[in-house]
């Protein structure tokens, strides 16, 4: 297989990997703090959503360094 065709598909694979970890992190994240959907996120809710979506991303480093260092 052509180099360039190799590296862009696995860029493309990169892409979708992420964009599936992010729909994860939200919707996993929306579950657990915004028990009633409305117009505005209350204070509460926007705080629980950011220290959610920050630990699920530190616990992927910690996931993902761990798995690079076998």
């Amino acid at each position: 297989m052509d180099p360039r065709m190799q590296q862009f598909l696995e860029e493309e694979k990169r892409k979708a990997v992420f964009n599936e970890v992010v729909a994860q992190l939200a919707s996993v994240c929306f579950e657990k703090c915004v028990s009633s959907p409305s117009s505005k996120l209350s204070s509460y809710e926007g705080t629980c959503l950011s220290h959610c979506a920050l630990r699920y991303m530190e616990s992927g480093q910690v996931i993902l360094g761990k798995m690079q260092g076998q």
